[in-house]
C-alpha cells in the first residue's frame, strides 16, 4: 500500500529506510518514516475525517486504545499549544495511543502555537508513523472494518516483524474491554471554566441557577465548559461513584458523559446507577458513551459497528424538526433502535447509514445524543442541546416548586 520513505529528521542516508512500520492483525505491513515517541502501540485502526483540529481529537479520551488515521493529509500545520487539550485528567493516559498520517509534519505556523506537534506527541507518549497511504488505509477500513493493529516507530529502522505480526494478531477485540478506568479519575471535583472567547480566551462561570452532577466516563473538557456557560454549578463525579452519592448532592439534573470502549463491559457497573437516577425523575442528559448507557439502562442494546463514525462533517437529521445539523462523531458502537423500550422515541438518525443518534424517554425528563454537540473540534450546530438539557431542569424545578 506504500512504499518506505526516507527520514526527513534523520539526515545522512544514501537509501531510504522505513523508520515505523503499521502491522495490521492480518499481516499487512505498511512502512513509513517514524514521528513522536519511539516504541510501539497497539490498537484498534480509525480514521477521522476532521481538516481540523488534530489536538483536540488525539485528546479526547474516547480514543483511548485507538490508533488514528488522518484522511487530510497535512496534520501538524498549525503546532499545538496549551490549551486545546480535550483530556480533563492529565495523569490518566491520553486518548489516541498512536497516529497514522500522509504528509510529513512541516514546520508549524500559527500564532496561538506553542510547540511542534512532533514534539507534543512525544512528549504525549504518543506513536506515530507518517509517509502511509492513508486513503487506501481508509478504503481497507471502510470495506473490511476497523483492525486491530501495532504502530512501530525505531530510528535504526531495525524491526521484529515476525514478532510484531504475531503480536498484532493476538490483540484482543473492542468487543467486551472496559477502557473507561483508563481515562478518569477517582475523586470528586467542581468546574467552573466556560469556553474560549477572543479576545479574552477562557472564562469563569458566574452565579449558577443549576446544580448538574456529571458523570466522568472521559469526559471532554468543552462539555463541561458549556454546562458551566450555561449556568450550571458543575460536580463531576468518578464513573464508580454510586447512585445514592450522587443523589445526596441533591443535583437539578445529571449527565451522563462520552467515553471511550465497549459500552456493555462499561454498563455492568454504570447501568444500575443510571437506572436509579432515572427512577428519581432527574432530568438526565447524555453524549456519546452516555448515549449508549442511557440506552442500555432501559433496556436497549448497543452494537459494534464496522467502521463507526469519526469526523467533524456528520450531517444528522432531527425527526422532531426535520432539521439538518453537521456534526461531530466519534464512536465505534451504536444504540440498536429496533431494540428500544415503548418508553423511548427516537430523536436523531445519521443520514450516511441510518444509524441511531439520539434518544428520548417519553415517561422521564431523559435525552441524549451519539453526536458530540460540544464540538471541539467541528461545527457548533448542536449548541442547542444544552440550553435544552437547562429548560428540562427549569421545567423540573418548577414542578417541584408547585
Amino acid at each position: 500500500m506504500t512504499s518506505a520513505q526516507e527520514n526527513p529528521v534523520i539526515s545522512g542516508w544514501s537509501e531510504p529506510r522505513a523508520t515505523a512500520l503499521l502491522v495490521l492483525a492480518d499481516g499487512t505491513v505498511l512502512e513509513g518514516f517514524g514521528v513522536g515517541a519511539i516504541g510501539m502501540a497497539c490498537g484498534e485502526v480509525c480514521f477521522n475525517t476532521a481538516m481540523t483540529g488534530y489536538q483536540e481529537i488525539l485528546t479526547d479520551p474516547s480514543y483511548n486504545g485507538q490508533i488514528l488515521t488522518f484522511t487530510f493529509p497535512h496534520i501538524g500545520n498549525v503546532g499545538t499549544n496549551e490549551d486545546d487539550t480535550e483530556t480533563v485528567n492529565a495523569a490518566a493516559s491520553t486518548g489516541a495511543c498512536g497516529i497514522v498520517v500522509h504528509a510529513a509534519i512541516t514546520e508549524p505556523s500559527n500564532w496561538r502555537k506553542t510547540r511542534h506537534l512532533d514534539a507534543w506527541l512525544k512528549a504525549k507518549g504518543i506513536v506515530g508513523i507518517a509517509g502511509v497511504d492513508t486513503r487506501a488505509l481508509t478504503a481497507m477500513i471502510r470495506d473490511h472494518g476497523m483492525p486491530n493493529a501495532i504502530v512501530a516507530h525505531a530510528p535504526d529502522g531495525v524491526f521484529d516483524v515476525a514478532a510484531l505480526k504475531a503480536e498484532a494478531a493476538a490483540l484482543p477485540s473492542m468487543v467486551g474491554l472496559d477502557l473507561v478506568p483508563h481515562v478518569t479519575g477517582t475523586q470528586r471535583y467542581s468546574w467552573t471554566e466556560t469556553p474560549w472567547v477572543w479576545p479574552a480566551g477562557y472564562g469563569q462561570r458566574g452565579p449558577a441557577e443549576y446544580s448538574v452532577v456529571a458523570i466522568d466516563y472521559g469526559i471532554k473538557r468543552n462539555i463541561l465548559r458549556l454546562l458551566a456557560r450555561s449556568g450550571c454549578e458543575v460536580i463531576v463525579m468518578p464513573p464508580t461513584a454510586s447512585a445514592d452519592e450522587i443523589m445526596a448532592l441533591k443535583p437539578d439534573g445529571v449527565f451522563l458523559s462520552n467515553g471511550p470502549g465497549d459500552p456493555a463491559a462499561t454498563g455492568t457497573y454504570a447501568v444500575p446507577v443510571i437506572k436509579a437516577v432515572l427512577a428519581s425523575g432527574t432530568p438526565t442528559f447524555g453524549i456519546c458513551l452516555g448515549h449508549q448507557m442511557l440506552g442500555l439502562a432501559i433496556g436497549a442494546r448497543t452494537m459494534k459497528m464496522k467502521q463507526g463514525h469519526h469526523g467533524a462533517n456528520h450531517p444528522v437529521k432531527e425527526h422532531a424538526t426535520d432539521k439538518v445539523e453537521i456534526v461531530s462523531m466519534n464512536h465505534g458502537f451504536a444504540v440498536d433502535p429496533a431494540t428500544l423500550p415503548g418508553n423511548a422515541r427516537e430523536t436523531h438518525v445519521s443520514l450516511f447509514d441510518g444509524s441511531n443518534c439520539g434518544i428520548a424517554l417519553t415517561d422521564r425528563p431523559a435525552f441524549s445524543v451519539q453526536h458530540h454537540p460540544e464540538a471541539s473540534p467541528g461545527p457548533q450546530d448542536s449548541h442547542y442541546l444544552f440550553d435544552r438539557f437547562v429548560s428540562m431542569m427549569a421545567e423540573h424545578k418548577a414542578r417541584k416548586a408547585a
